[in-house]
């Protein structure tokens, strides 16, 4: 049984506003993310995908997997793609002492940094599971980053759900709405069935996909 919501609900997005959930425009926009690669076994195939359909995206990256494909990195910012901070290991928020949760954030910001010649605006974080406690929050937003959350979940990673489920979840995206998805091992089948499909749905729509 799912207890957590596709779309986030207004008032979790007001009572933590400091966060971003999704971005308001009149324009026909979507913010596509994807989490916890990059994995040469399905980022690529997603960039290609993308790339079908001339769509941008930002990619919440694992520090331990940038350095395991460092080159696979560059190839997503190299194609114009958005990058932000996953965590170094992938850790739990709401079991991680602020202390441990910060310098895990911080050795993953210092791979992007080795590994990314680009200038990049904003320093943009997204926390594993969606776990993150007040202070570790205001530290991070103390320390420059913007954390960017979502406003629609595609359970991708979960198999409980079928792959038209999951694409099913993807379409009740609207304008300036940030959508989860993950390069992902676990989340492959799902999303090599969703996301050509989401693509081409909002395409003939007309949508713009940006990145963050």
């Amino acid at each position: 049984m799912k207890f957590t919501p596709v779309k986030t609900p207004y008032l979790v997005r007001w009572f933590f506003s400091k966060y971003t959930w999704k971005k308001p425009t009149a324009k026909k926009i979507l913010y596509l993310t994807f989490d916890d690669g990059p994995t040469p076994e399905i980022t690529t195939w997603v960039l290609q995908q993308l790339k079908n359909y001339n769509a941008k995206a930002t990619f919440f990256c694992i520090g331990n997997n940038i350095e395991k494909h460092p080159e696979l990195f560059k190839t997503i910012i190299s194609e114009g793609h958005n990058i932000g901070n996953h965590t170094q290991n992938h850790i739990k928020g709401w079991k991680t002492s602020t202390k441990k949760y910060l310098e895990d954030v911080n050795s993953c910001e210092l791979i992007i940094k080795k590994h990314n010649n680009s200038e990049q605006k904003n320093k943009l974080f997204r926390p594993p599971f969606g776990q993150i406690n007040s202070k570790q929050g205001k530290q991070l937003i103390d320390l420059g980053y913007k954390i960017i959350m979502w406003s629609i979940l595609t359970f991708d990673w979960d198999k409980n759900y079928t792959n038209k489920q999951c694409l099913n979840f993807a379409l009740k995206a609207r304008r300036g709405d940030v959508i989860v998805m993950h390069d992902s091992i676990k989340a492959s089948n799902n999303l090599k069935y969703m996301l050509p499909k989401l693509l081409e749905h909002y395409n003939k729509k007309e949508y713009l996909f940006k990145t963050l």
